[in-house]
């Protein structure tokens, strides 16, 4: 039987290189140069700290982050920046977090994906990735294409295809 896996991951690495150009990049624009707060990365809980004095300010960290992970070849959706802004005293802090693993719910949708493009595979969640198994390759490549033309909402990558 040929297999391949679904998972959804970000290397470590090129994302604290991002964090830190957008640290950089903080520091020289003239427009935030007197920002209190800055960009903190957590590697623990997956997370990314914004911290300034107004929410324009916090949208516009977004921006420079945002725009410095895409630079280091990560796909934007991999950030979820759908939390809400928290004050906490003179500063508005956000929260950013970084997805990793295919939770419930991406799984799901990915499996209804290969579902409704009828292709002779099965697809079965094993905690944070999607084991896809086949007789044919083809039908691996086929899964793969529906996969890819779905709209997740969520950087995936195809690995261990085995044949």
């Amino acid at each position: 039987m040929a297999s391949f896996d679904i998972v959804s991951k970000v290397d470590p690495q090129t994302l604290e290189n991002a964090v830190n150009t957008a640290k950089k990049e903080l520091q020289t624009r003239y427009d935030l140069r007197d920002t209190k707060g800055g960009i903190e990365l957590d590697k623990k809980a997956n997370t990314i700290l914004l911290t300034s004095e107004n929410s324009m300010r916090v949208q516009a960290l977004e921006n420079i982050l945002l725009g410095r992970i895409v630079k280091q070849g990560i796909d934007g959706t991999a950030l979820d920046f759908s939390a809400e802004e928290q004050p906490s005293g003179a500063l508005v802090k956000k929260v950013v977090k970084v997805r990793a693993g295919v939770d419930k719910e991406v799984g799901r949708k990915v499996i209804k994906a290969i579902k409704d493009a009828k292709v002779k595979v099965e697809a079965q969640m094993q905690d944070d990735q999607i084991r896809v198994t086949a007789k044919k390759i083809d039908d691996l490549q086929a899964a793969i294409a529906a996969v890819r033309q779905a709209s997740i909402g969520q950087p995936l990558q195809f690995v261990n295809m085995k044949s």
